[in-house]
């Protein structure tokens, strides 16, 4: 079965940011860390040690809760080509 475009584009945004060497500001950490987990359905509790950290990615996804998987991916797309590439 064909993968459709949004999803094949979806994977190739996730191995750029996944490849990326430079420093990645937090606040775009963050939203790509609440629109993967949304567009992949995951809402597991944050998984750092550090209190601090799991707040601000509980934060995050709390601000896209709204977010339907397609929407999240979308945003994910579009994030990693306005601040990544």
């Amino acid at each position: 079965m064909k993968k459709k475009k949004s999803l094949i584009e979806f994977e190739e945004a996730v191995a750029h940011v996944n490849s990326f060497t430079e420093p990645i500001p937090a606040d775009i950490l963050l939203k790509l860390y609440a629109y993967y987990k949304i567009a992949n359905s995951n809402f597991d509790n944050p998984g750092s040690r550090t209190p601090l950290i799991n707040a601000f990615k509980a934060n995050a996804l709390f601000q896209a809760k709204n977010m339907t998987k397609k929407q999240a991916m979308k945003a994910y797309i579009e994030l990693v080509g306005k601040e990544l590439k």
